[in-house]
């Protein structure tokens, strides 16, 4: 019942992704991220305000433990220690609940936060929401943000099997690390 439940949600996605609007002007390399304050899986108030002086992976998916979600996720816990080296603090967001995020995340052992954005009107501020009436996800779309707190990377409809390899090396690029 489960694995038809995700395979329904998942069809339900890319349907949407295929009729929705774009419904905000997207974010741009050099805009101002917008402010967001969230909680995360062990119920505390992250803000990217906290984050200012730290460089930021700020990536949005559609599901907690659906097939690409969790590629994504425990891709970037795979790879945890190297964005560290990277100065680089990872957080994923989606319009599932607290509790949701934290079944994910002792599920998989995921060692970042997750942020509820229950509402969606995070995921709409990054232009990553997909509003079918009914039912919200947040779209793959995910963002670097740097230390001053502007976008310096944005990726729209990201391969999750690939994704993390393109955020390392462009966070070594844009620090100016070789």
């Amino acid at each position: 019942m489960h694995k038809l439940k995700n395979l329904f949600l998942s069809a339900f996605y890319l349907i949407g992704l295929l009729l929705a609007p774009n419904a905000h002007a997207e974010l741009q390399i050099g805009d101002v991220a917008p402010a967001f304050s969230l909680q995360d899986q062990h119920q505390k108030t992250v803000s990217l305000q906290q984050q200012r002086g730290k460089w930021v992976v700020l990536y949005f998916y559609p599901k907690d433990d659906t097939p690409g979600c969790t590629t994504e996720a425990c891709s970037f816990r795979d790879n945890i220690n190297r964005l560290i080296v990277q100065q680089a603090v990872i957080l994923g967001v989606s319009v599932d609940s607290v509790a949701s995020h934290k079944k994910f995340a002792d599920k998989h052992e995921l060692p970042f936060s997750l942020l509820a954005d229950e509402d969606g009107k995070v995921a709409a501020q990054y232009d990553a929401v997909l509003n079918l009436g009914i039912i919200k996800f947040a779209r793959r779309h995910s963002f670097i943000i740097d230390p001053n707190g502007k976008i310096a990377r944005v990726y729209r409809n990201v391969d999750p099997q690939r994704h993390v390899a393109e955020i390392l090396k462009d966070l070594k690029q844009l620090q100016g690390k070789s």
